[in-house]
């Protein structure tokens, strides 16, 4: 499934999709200086959702408008761009490997600036892939939250274990501690979020107010805890930064000295944040709306009814010298739950190819003659 909704007007505009009946609308809107800063930033938006089963990739048209690109993937979660041309994508049962198939000055449909193909795929079984990086050996590296640990894929079994928590005593078919960030460093993995450090089936359910721990791949040290459900760890000039989700909280571990640390917040966003990807001042963040058993009664739903709002969806740019959110893209209806958020840098209006799809079938390319 492939298909492209634009938004034309610059001011707050929603575009409604769905059946005439109303059933499965979705309504997509977008601040007034969303296209402008994309534009000026020179880049585009990539984002997963395995509620709707859909990678979204969101640009801007030649003339100026908002292009919204989505393509029907088994359950998309976990998204790393590389290298020049690269995005992978964690989906379901295997890890697709895309390559964007253009040179700068070729289109598709006069439109589109990146094709993102498939070229290879790493199936693993349903492992409940998470996060993923992409090492310097050019193999992904993929949290394994139904087994807790690190893994690569393996050329004769589903997986070859990478590294586990410390607290974790037996590579087993059980989801203890709900491992499910990953930052890469210099192309190694260096620092995991996980919900718990528990080490009985489903244990960190009983801990997602306050269970929640950041680890140090390289040391095996826990460095930061007492967070609420924490995702997307992310090193970006120099610091390590993350979203305490259950508090709907964007900030950054501030080491002590000792390799130790405490987590600092720096923005309430009003969500279950989850997609964490950052461009110089600016950090894009995707939101959820956090409607299921395991994303009640976190503080989240304090803190939005203190401040009188209701929960996002969508993905919130953040100004991290003033603290605020400047531009805004926004989902209303039958999609509330993003995963993972990837920028394409040189891109403005990108698309992605599915395997089967006729896109991938029919779009052939080859290298140019030297």
């Amino acid at each position: 499934m492939s298909d492209a909704t634009t938004v034309d007007e610059p001011l707050d505009k929603a575009v409604e999709t769905g059946g005439s009946d109303g059933a499965n609308k979705t309504d997509y809107s977008v601040s007034a200086g969303f296209a402008a800063r994309l534009s000026g930033l020179g880049l585009s938006i990539a984002f997963s959702s395995y509620q709707s089963g859909l990678l979204y990739m969101v640009g801007v048209k030649p003339d100026g408008g908002v292009n919204i690109h989505q393509m029907a993937f088994p359950r998309p979660m976990g998204l790393h761009r590389h290298g020049a041309h690269g995005l992978s994508l964690a989906a379901d049962d295997q890890i697709l490997h895309m390559q964007n198939v253009l040179d700068p000055q070729e289109r598709v449909n006069t439109l589109f600036d990146a094709a993102f193909m498939p070229r290879q795929s790493d199936f693993t079984g349903q492992l409940d892939l998470h996060d993923l990086g992409i090492d310097q050996s050019g193999s992904a590296v993929f949290v394994n939250t139904r087994y807790n640990c690190l893994a690569t894929p393996d050329p004769r079994h589903s997986f070859a274990e990478v590294w586990r928590p410390p607290f974790i005593s037996a590579l087993v078919d059980e989801d203890r501690c709900h491992l499910n960030g990953l930052a890469m460093q210099d192309g190694q993995p260096r620092y995991v979020t996980a919900v718990s450090r528990s080490d009985t089936i489903d244990g960190w359910r009983d801990r997602r107010a306050d269970g929640g721990i950041v680890i140090d791949v390289r040391t095996n040290d826990i460095v930061c805890d007492g967070l609420s459900m924490p995702h997307s760890p992310r090193l970006h000039d120099g610091k390590l930064w993350l979203l305490n989700s259950g508090r709907g909280e964007l900030g950054t571990v501030v080491f002590d000295g000792d390799g130790k640390g405490h987590f600092e917040p720096q923005v309430f966003c009003p969500g279950f944040a989850r997609g964490l990807s950052l461009h110089g001042r600016y950090a894009f963040v995707g939101l959820s709306k956090p409607r299921y058993k395991r994303f009640e009664g976190l503080a989240l739903d304090a803190r939005l009814a203190e401040a009188d709002s209701a929960p996002w969806c969508g993905v919130q740019i953040i100004d991290l010298e003033t603290r605020t959110c400047v531009d805004w893209f926004r989902i209303d209806g039958a999609i509330s739950e993003l995963y993972d958020l990837e920028l394409l840098h040189g891109h403005l209006c990108p698309m992605a190819a599915a395997p089967g799809t006729p896109e991938a079938a029919t779009l052939i390319t080859m290298p140019k003659p030297a």
